[in-house]
């Protein structure tokens, strides 16, 4: 190898690392300066939320901002209806997934692959096909504008199913069959055996659950209609009318306030969600 080639991957193997992170510094710049920008704004004044050319630190910085928020909602009641909610789906989420994907991993039955494509098939149709169907089901139950009528029906994932259905996939089958020679049951054999070790996979079912149902809009807009019933993301839309008037801080401050526990939830469950990922995706 001529000394022009060895200098030549010499200088690429020491730009490699300097291009990996300049071009994730682009990547985060791009994803945190709106989020930047909209807690700066939530701490400005009305008067300066629009000057030209933005600054990123606020002059005067105020928390005035939130008061209007607080004055405005009943914040803590939005903000229990949604933890409920949400909390409620997790938890739900995490029991018919770990069950299913355990089904279609582990137990024979028949149709078990066509019902499986079934499955996977309701990922692909949107939530605005099957909205009024589901309306229609929950008002014959008297569960509209109802706080377990947001719950009940999130509870069957699909995305779920398949990502546990994986995660139980790459387990070694001699732990089951080593339970069933000692006389355990499937039910037996799945609680003691396979869940315990499906701990980083349900972790990600419920962080994803979390972070998307605390965020939903389009169903609680449909199916609630009395106001101590609205979650979050559904109340802070009263705060629009304070475009009206330029003060825009006030509906920013109501985000932040919004972006809160999804952030914490999402911090907290940060390893076993890259864990479990990692994990579901090394099939047996």
């Amino acid at each position: 190898m001529s000394q022009a080639t060895t200098a030549l991957l010499r200088a690429r193997h020491g730009l490699a690392p300097w291009a990996r992170i300049a071009s994730l510094a682009v990547c985060a710049l791009l994803t945190l300066g709106p989020v930047l920008w909209t807690v700066s704004t939530s701490l400005r004044t009305p008067a300066e939320a629009f000057d030209l050319p933005p600054r990123l630190i606020p002059a005067d910085p105020s928390a005035e901002a939130y008061r209007g928020v607080f004055d405005q909602l009943d914040v803590w009641l939005l903000a229990l209806n949604s933890t409920l909610v949400t909390a409620l789906i997790a938890v739900g989420q995490m029991v018919t997934a770990g069950l299913a994907g355990y089904a279609f991993a582990r137990l024979e039955f028949r149709f078990k692959k066509p019902l499986f494509g079934l499955v996977l098939a309701t990922m692909m149709v949107p939530l605005q096909v099957t909205v009024v169907p589901v309306f229609l089901v929950l008002k014959s139950m008297s569960l509209t504008d109802t706080l377990l009528g947001l719950i009940v029906p999130a509870f069957p994932t699909a995305f779920g199913t398949f990502l546990m259905r994986q995660y139980f996939l790459g387990m070694p089958m001699d732990l089951g069959e080593a339970a069933m020679l000692d006389g355990a049951g499937p039910w037996r054999t799945f609680r003691s055996v396979y869940a315990p070790l499906a701990a980083p996979g349900l972790a990600i079912v419920g962080v994803l659950a979390f972070n998307y149902h605390w965020n939903e809009f389009f169903r609680p807009l449909i199916l609630e209609t009395s106001s101590q019933n609205y979650t979050l993301p559904l109340g802070l839309v009263s705060l629009q009318g304070n475009l009206g008037t330029g003060s825009v801080s006030v509906v920013l401050a109501g985000v932040v306030l919004s972006m809160i526990p999804a952030v914490a939830v999402f911090l907290v469950g940060q390893r076993p969600l890259r864990e479990g990922i990692t994990s579901a995706g090394v099939n047996r």
